[in-house]
């Protein structure tokens, strides 16, 4: 964008036009529900098969294998348990380094925190807010040194265990870029594609071309299971592994309960589950609504001085989870005193997430050069998403 003030009039008479009759306020996302959702609820409560055994939960996985792609689906309890599992069977252990983007829900780090791990940022690329292969290879350049037990960081000591990626607003980003810096550094691939159901990329789903990769269901995504999430793998191992460390390592007995190491509940219960295959089913007409949403912004903003409607990155076929705004701004101020007049006018814009290398818990991690996510975190801005507007 080329420097120009932002004209916080016609800011707000854009936002009126695409937002004027939802009442007000009007939140950044909520989820869709029809009676579909209520049927399959009370299914479920019929069944009494609330917890983690009942067949909504095998429904669920293989409906999310169909339209994914992936050969192998193990639903969770939510997205970060999600994370922390895929992180683990891809070889993640305490005291290693996960490079990942500074932009990303704070889940992404905490996974890796939660196992003992420590968050290594890497830039990303302008073009899609992923992870940038460019950078990551010039970050493995500078720091990494091949020992006999694989790749380390020489400034820390510490070995280098795994790439996250991650698809930020359900865009999708160059996991094939990313995955070919990871294999030549032999470093597993893991993508959190928490916000990305429905989104593709070079024929793949996200989450797809990875080792690993996750799905969110949260409240605020566009299928909800109310909480939960999912692992996506082609590998059958390392699917086997997820589901035993998800279910407390109980091996297979008629009565006895028998667990065989320190595991995790973290299985998605029935009852979410049952959620999830009503929403599901919708996943076609939500995707086509949010479609049309996204067209509007990007009409509405096409002239308004100062703000650039940013669409999906070219090649790409994304779930417009969330629609984003990049403002002619320079600082965080400028930014917020722009979304406070929205919210004024009962419009809940909101930042981008505080960069994850600016939390004090994270502050101390190894990063590079982080120019590009500094000026997206300036910069960019998400409007209110929900299917319902359209």
């Amino acid at each position: 964008m080329s420097a120009m003030a932002v004209d916080r009039s016609r800011f707000l008479a854009a936002l009126e036009t695409v937002l004027g009759t939802a009442e007000r306020p009007v939140p950044l996302h909520e989820p869709s529900f029809s009676d579909a959702d209520l049927r399959h609820l009370t299914a479920c409560l019929d069944s009494t098969y609330v917890s983690t055994v009942g067949p909504y939960v095998e429904r669920f996985e293989a409906m999310l294998a169909e339209i994914t792609g992936a050969a192998h689906v193990v639903a969770t309890v939510n997205g970060t348990a999600a994370l922390e599992l895929a992180y683990r069977v891809a070889g993640v252990g305490p005291g290693d380094e996960v490079l990942m983007p500074p932009l990303s829900f704070v889940a992404t780090a905490n996974a890796a925190a939660h196992i003992g791990a420590v968050p290594h940022f890497v830039d990303i690329d302008p073009a899609d807010c992923g992870l940038a292969a460019a950078a990551l290879a010039a970050r493995l350049e500078r720091i990494a040194e091949r020992r006999a037990d694989g790749l380390y960081n020489r400034e820390t000591g510490r070995r280098l265990a795994a790439v996250a990626l991650v698809h930020v607003f359900g865009w999708p980003a160059d996991a094939d870029a990313l995955r070919a810096v990871a294999d030549a550094g032999d470093l597993p691939l893991v993508e959190d594609a928490a916000e990305a159901l429905g989104s593709h990329r070079a024929g793949r789903h996200a989450g797809c071309t990875g080792r690993l990769g996750i799905l969110s269901f949260n409240g605020n995504k566009i299928v909800t299971t109310g909480g939960g999430g999912a692992v996506l793998t082609d590998d059958a191992a390392l699917a086997a592994e997820v589901r035993t460390l998800a279910t407390t390592a109980k091996r297979p007995h008629p009565f006895r309960h028998h667990h065989d190491r320190v595991a995790f509940n973290y299985r998605l219960p029935n009852l979410n589950a049952a959620l999830g295959v009503a929403q599901l089913e919708a996943l076609g007409n939500l995707l086509a609504r949010k479609a049309a949403l996204a067209a509007r912004y990007e009409a509405a903003f096409a002239a308004v001085p100062g703000i650039r409607f940013r669409p999906p990155p070219a090649g790409a076929r994304a779930n417009h989870w969330l629609n984003v705004l990049e403002l002619d701004v320079t600082t965080l101020e400028e930014r917020d005193a722009l979304i406070a007049a929205a919210h004024e006018a009962g419009f809940l814009l909101r930042p981008v997430w505080d960069l994850l290398h600016r939390l004090p818990m994270y502050a101390q991690s190894p990063r590079g050069t982080l120019a590009h996510a500094e000026r997206a975190e300036i910069r960019l801005v998400t409007v209110p998403s929900s299917a319902h507007l359209a």
